[in-house]
């Protein structure tokens, strides 16, 4: 979008991608295409062969944002944010200077060098803690950890693997609602261009929750407020452009995770819910036009509802664990919309392949701290007319709760067992939360099953309702398709 617009507008436009894939490698998408790494070195000479007017590193993610500095510093003409902004939402003591000047609030963090300076970071801050070495992308080698002996050993096998990195630790708010807002500023005007409520809870990467836009979780209060503290940081960093924030709200409160001053993957399932192009409209801001030239002053709210849903590659993988965590494992997105949650949801989930039943049996098996949180689920399904079979803590707890349900065994218990009752098409739908990075032996089988027999599988409670929601819409009948353009009625960006 941003070549065409570039084109459109007079300009030669010069694409460097080190990711070939169909569309930017169109002969015709770009004036010049180069195949050539994303490095300091290579650009600089792509720059001194084609003398740009100006560069763009919003539209490329993290590794693009990471040369700017080195670009400018050799002369370069950054176009849009400018480098020294994008280092001050970059740089974890900068940015802590900005939520101190605006009065926001942010997770109690700290950087560690050494082993011990994590460890003693963690004991201050308080468990649990995610950590992550600074600098890494799509969540690499990102892990919760509830004490000090993972810790330490999770820390050490860090700096092994990153010598000379430093470690970011950030006190993890458990059972959090994560938020993402997509805005553009043209300098002067800040315009939302959509915010999206995460379906699964905090500390599952951004890149593999599903969300829906709007929000529907979120109190007017607390979306207002992510309005005006999107607006507050976008004018206090000078962003030209896009800009992403991830957002998190706990009991009531709201924290500032992560500012990044570029376009995020969330763009086109944000243009297509709104039916504007954002990075269109960003290019032009950057090449001069204001938002208001643009007639793009207001964020747009459809009437309709948008889930956006990973697909992951677990069929191809079936020994990888399905468990969703901190470290990204989707390979790809989709979208479902209609007038309900319930029934965008269920679209998105056939469009990635995960069809929900209508009918038939449930298997739950949850941690013990999750027990609570699921009670209301299994009711659900027990009242959409779904049997119950669950292991025998998981059974006590629901029929204890007043809702009926067999008790099947576990693999380390015997059999028939439920991998047995999965085998023989016994069960359509599983439940099956772990704590933690690596699930139990019984849990890491269920979840292969699943995948290899095609069972619908929720991890998290929060998935497991909206699943539920889901059902509830299927059962009320088929429903419709409609053409995005019908519902944006023709509007054009």
């Amino acid at each position: 979008h941003a070549t065409l617009t570039l084109r459109e507008a007079g300009y030669e436009a010069i694409m460097v991608n080190c990711n070939p894939e169909t569309v930017s490698t169109d002969y015709d998408t770009a004036n010049r295409l180069y195949f050539e790494p994303l490095t300091l070195e290579d650009v600089l000479h792509i720059v001194r062969q084609e003398n740009p007017r100006g560069l763009i590193v919003q539209f490329g993610g993290q590794t693009p944002l990471n040369l700017a500095r080195g670009l400018w510093n050799a002369g370069v003409p950054i176009l849009g944010t400018p480098p020294d902004a994008i280092d001050r939402a970059e740089d974890r003591e900068r940015f802590g200077e900005i939520v101190r000047k605006l009065g926001l609030k942010q997770p109690e963090n700290d950087i560690a060098f050494t082993v011990e300076g994590a460890l003693e970071a963690a004991k201050r801050i308080g468990f649990p803690v995610l950590v992550r070495p600074s600098y890494v992308l799509g969540g690499r080698s990102m892990e919760i950890v509830y004490d000090a002996v993972v810790l330490e050993k999770f820390i050490a096998g860090v700096f092994k693997l990153f010598p000379g990195n430093a470690v970011l630790v950030d006190k993890f708010l458990e059972d959090a609602v994560e938020v993402d807002v997509d805005a553009v500023s043209d300098g002067r005007l800040t315009v939302i261009g959509g915010i999206m409520e995460h379906i699964e809870e905090a500390g599952i990467h951004s890149g593999d929750s599903a969300c829906v836009l709007p929000p529907m979780g979120i109190s007017p209060g607390i979306v207002e407020k992510i309005r005006r503290q999107t607006v507050m940081i976008a004018e206090e960093l000078g962003v030209i452009g896009l800009m992403n924030i991830q957002y998190a709200i706990k009991d009531g409160e709201l924290y500032v995770l992560e500012v990044n001053p570029r376009a995020s993957r969330t763009v086109p399932f944000v243009s297509k819910a709104i039916g504007l192009p954002l990075a269109q409209i960003a290019t032009k801001v950057m090449l001069g036009r204001s938002l208001e030239e643009l007639g793009f002053t207001e964020q747009v709210v459809p009437r309709h509802v948008s889930v956006k849903e990973a697909v992951f590659p677990f069929q191809r993988f079936p020994n990888a664990d399905v468990g969703l965590g901190p470290e990204m494992k989707s390979t790809g997105e989709v979208m479902g919309i209609d007038s309900s949650f319930g029934a965008a949801f269920a679209k998105a989930q056939l469009a990635a392949g995960a069809g929900l039943p209508t009918g038939g049996t449930v298997f739950i098996s949850v941690h013990d701290v999750h027990k609570q949180g699921i009670t209301g689920v299994a009711k659900s399904f027990s009242d959409l007319g779904f049997r119950i079979l669950a292991t025998k803590g998981t059974a006590a707890h629901l029929n204890g709760a007043g809702v009926p349900a067999e008790v099947t065994l576990k693999v380390s218990e015997g059999r028939p067992n439920i991998v047995d009752r999965i085998k023989n098409r016994e069960v359509q739908m599983i439940v099956n939360t772990s704590l933690g990075r690596i699930p139990t032996e019984d849990a890491r089988l269920i979840r292969q099953s699943a995948i290899r027999y095609n069972v619908a599988y929720a991890t998290t409670i929060s998935a497991s309702r909206a699943s539920v929601e889901a059902i509830r819409a299927l059962q009320k009948g088929s429903w419709t398709l409609t053409a995005l353009q019908d519902h944006h009625g023709g509007k054009k960006g």
